[in-house]
């Protein structure tokens, strides 16, 4: 972030800050336990974290245009949650409550409290946006990018993209942290875990994702944490995943201090950038 004389403003977060999370299993899974992300998130730093993710969730989109009776899930892809915390779409409300309605039991049980929280949530008094989605558009072969149109919510960067762009046109002042995923496994037919590396479904293997995703969000100027060589990769995965997607409580663990490593980096002196002069 840079502060009206040009220069970046360098800050500590913690008590006292206002953090919105977005995503799907790392920050959703085991919601109410002290093993949850977000709430993990809480106890290092001392920030209120609102927990906007949604389980069985997507970063990209069915559809271009949001139409809750031909596509009712993608009322929880990363955009669309985006333009209804930030009222930029008039509709979006209303396509959300009718999306809901059609999924009826089978919506995600934190559906209508991550409703209630972008909807009654001022914007204005968040610090930090964290968005994290796990391998799961990969493993569902979700497209990847489209060169003709960067904020294609139907691609996995675009939708990234489109969301952070919404984010800084309607509250400039907010930072955002962009989380790659972790590493996941692909599965075989027979159900044996293989590299993600090797195996497509459809599109490109896992690490073309991460690689896109950090072009989106260097384009955006946006903190970028690598996750999938950074933090939990094809080494270590056995010990942090609990099957070949989903991070048990230890991976939780290790994922919560790369984010608290990266939401204060720029806090440290030695990580401060030289001060414009006039």
């Amino acid at each position: 972030l840079f502060g009206p004389d040009g220069n970046p403003v360098y800050k500590e977060y913690g008590q006292g800050d206002t953090i919105l999370v977005f995503g799907n299993a790392p920050f959703a899974d085991d919601r109410s336990s002290d093993d949850n992300l977000a709430n993990m998130l809480h106890d290092m730093t001392g920030a209120t974290v609102y927990n906007c993710s949604v389980s069985g969730s997507y970063l990209a989109a069915e559809q271009l245009n949001l139409d809750a009776s031909t596509a009712p899930s993608d009322i929880f892809s990363f955009y669309w949650l985006v333009s209804l915390a930030t009222g930029f779409h008039d509709y979006t409300d209303a396509e959300f409550k009718k999306g809901l309605e059609l999924l009826g039991d089978s919506a995600p049980p934190e559906a209508m409290e991550v409703y209630n929280t972008l909807t009654g949530l001022d914007l204005s008094t968040v610090d930090v946006v964290v968005v994290m989605y796990d391998g799961s558009d990969y493993l569902a072969g979700h497209p990847m990018y489209n060169d003709e149109d960067y904020t294609d919510i139907t691609q996995f960067t675009g939708s990234t993209e489109a969301g952070i762009e919404l984010l800084q046109v309607c509250y400039p002042n907010i930072r955002i942290i962009v989380m790659s995923p972790p590493y996941a496994f692909a599965v075989e037919d027979d159900g044996s875990y293989v590299s993600s590396d090797i195996k497509r479904y459809g599109w490109d293997v896992l690490s073309t994702y991460v690689i896109k995703q950090y072009t989106s969000c260097s384009s955006k100027s946006v903190t970028y944490v690598d996750n999938l060589y950074g933090t939990i990769n094809e080494d270590n995965a056995t010990e942090y995943l609990k099957d070949n997607l989903h991070l048990n409580p230890a991976g939780r663990k290790k994922i919560a201090e790369r984010l608290v490593y990266a939401l204060n980096y720029y806090g440290n002196p030695e990580h401060q950038a030289p001060v414009a002069e006039e």
